[in-house]
């Protein structure tokens, strides 16, 4: 259009609510390494990850393949109350469905998860970091208080394609 055209324009809103999902679509390259933990060997990451992913009323389902591998199948559902989304991993293997969390705020997915064992709780999460659409930073790390935690592992993912 053309300035002073008398129609007007609004800047290209921000994915909201499950939309949000839809940015992990596409190919990533992976890097990253693995530290030596009390819940962690050492190791190298190199792979390709692709999330194939679609939306179908108020879901969002990515088959996520590795290395030209179809590994799961995760459905996504948002709860607008909460601000809080939930993931269902559906492995290959008819493994049964456990659920769990996604925390969005801004650019920064926080995946949390605890284990109990007697009367132990351990904290896990993964924190991917959007520094743009095409680039995400990454931790996994493991706390005994929810507080303080340690390093598990941290890498970046590069988006290359669709």
């Amino acid at each position: 259009l053309a300035p002073n055209s008398g129609i007007a324009q609004t800047p290209a809103q921000a994915p909201t609510g499950i939309d949000v999902i839809m940015n992990y679509a596409g190919t990533w390259k992976v890097h990253g390494e693995r530290f030596l933990t009390a819940y962690s060997q050492p190791s190298k990451e190199d792979k390709t990850l692709r999330n194939d992913c679609w939306k179908s009323g108020a879901y969002v389902a990515c088959n996520q393949i590795v290395d030209g591998e179809s590994k799961t199948l995760l459905v996504f559902t948002y709860d607008d109350k909460q601000k809080m989304y939930t993931s269902y991993p559906i492995p290959q293997n008819g493994d049964p469905v456990s659920s769990g969390r996604l925390q969005i705020i801004g650019n920064v997915w926080t995946f949390p998860w605890q284990v109990t064992q007697g009367e132990t709780t351990i904290y896990f999460h993964v924190v991917n970091v959007f520094t743009g659409t095409d680039h995400i930073d990454y931790a996994q790390e493991f706390s005994t208080d929810n507080v303080h935690w340690t390093a598990m592992a941290k890498g970046s993912e590069t988006k290359t394609g669709n």
